[in-house]
């Protein structure tokens, strides 16, 4: 009896996922998808802020190293304040045209549509990230050459 092909999530292997789980931690990427013959793969990491607890008796354990504080935007506090400027690619994002150069914009500037107020490099092109509406710079929520990913907000606009 011939043997049936095995479904895809049979296929999957182990170290793959353990080596796409290394770059995510190599990169600082919070999650990496790939698809291949078929076969799509999804590793994510959760960054999580766990809530204080009270500790009835003393650990005898040695305490763990304190956790990164993580500060999370409520996402109705910045649909009141403005429109978030999303990264349309995940890359490397640059405020300035060149190391020496002023930076496109800076918070409190007013940009017309279209006008450029940034870069992401991805594979070695720099793309320009055009301001989707007039208005005001309110925040800019990122550092230049800072890695950014898929849909991470870069800046405000009001």
């Amino acid at each position: 009896m011939p043997s049936s092909p095995k479904a895809p999530a049979e296929q999957i292997d182990a170290r793959l996922i353990r080596r796409l789980a290394g770059i995510l931690n190599d990169t600082g990427l919070s999650e990496i998808e790939v698809e291949h013959q078929g076969l799509k793969i999804r590793v994510a990491r959760t960054l999580a802020v766990a809530a204080p607890m009270a500790v009835a008796a003393p650990l005898q354990q040695a305490a763990a190293p304190p956790a990164p504080e993580v500060v999370a935007i409520a996402p109705a506090a910045v649909a009141a304040a403005g429109e978030p400027v999303k990264s349309p690619m995940v890359g490397t994002i640059y405020l300035q045209p060149q190391p020496d150069a002023p930076a496109f914009v800076k918070v409190g500037d007013v940009v017309s549509e279209g006008q450029t107020l940034m870069i992401v490099e991805a594979m070695k092109t720099m793309n320009p990230i055009p301001a989707p509406r007039a208005g005001k710079i309110l925040e800019i929520l990122v550092l230049n050459g800072q890695p950014v990913e898929f849909g991470e907000p870069l800046a405000i606009i009001g």
